[in-house]
């Protein structure tokens, strides 16, 4: 199964996250203080049916990445997906 990683900034420095899967929760959690944060909790509460997630920020799918690749670059995932969102949120503008 492909889940989605659903991240939202919550107040400054903070954000929230909601793994979900065909539009149903399955978990979540808010407090985190980075998007990277948000990424590698959602990983680490996936079960074995996981096989890959899609990276929304803001509601913006930015991509859809293997386990294996969540795990080791989950930095530059979430950087890849804040770049994404600005980039569409200014071409709106």
């Amino acid at each position: 199964m492909i889940v989605r990683f659903n991240i939202d900034p919550i107040e400054q420095d903070q954000y929230e996250y909601r793994v979900t899967y065909e539009g149903e929760d399955l978990y979540g959690d808010s407090g985190l203080d980075s998007m990277e944060a948000c990424i590698v909790a959602a990983t680490e509460g996936l079960g074995q049916d996981a096989i890959a997630a899609e990276v929304a920020y803001k509601g913006i799918i930015s991509g859809t990445y293997a386990l294996a690749s969540l795990a080791l670059v989950s930095a530059q995932i979430a950087e890849h997906a804040l770049q994404t969102t600005e980039a569409i949120e200014e071409a709106g503008k």
